[in-house]
């Protein structure tokens, strides 16, 4: 089971994986694990999740970035339309920035930042 720590407010700062040797002997268990957990300077953090009754929650501004994350994810091309481009991309020699695929996905990721940036 994912292990997670909070701060005095429920606010999840840290997650670990079911093995990791790292985690620390007071971290909590959680129903998910999330890779990322605040946005923000390190002396003023937004956390995305806090811990109800262990399930993992998102908080306001955790909604804010899973949609944002969502919509970004779904402007992507399907996986085998990917694999189609970068066959012909490397068949066709533009394996680089002239390719087909890198264009498509260069593109998604310029109309659509990662909500954290």
């Amino acid at each position: 089971m994912p292990k997670c720590t909070i701060n005095e407010k429920n606010e999840i700062t840290m997650f670990w994986g079911d093995s990791n040797p790292s985690t620390p002997s007071d971290a909590l268990d959680c129903d998910v694990l999330k890779t990322i957990n605040a946005t923000g300077p390190p002396d003023n953090q937004t956390y995305l999740y806090i811990l109800v009754d262990g399930k993992v929650t998102p908080t306001d501004a955790g909604k804010d970035y899973e949609a944002k994350q969502y919509q970004r994810d779904r402007q992507y091309p399907q996986l085998g339309e990917q694999l189609d481009m970068l066959f012909h991309d490397m068949t066709a020699g533009k394996g680089t920035k002239d390719g087909e695929w890198y264009k498509a996905i260069a593109k998604v990721k310029t109309d659509n930042p990662k909500p954290t940036e």
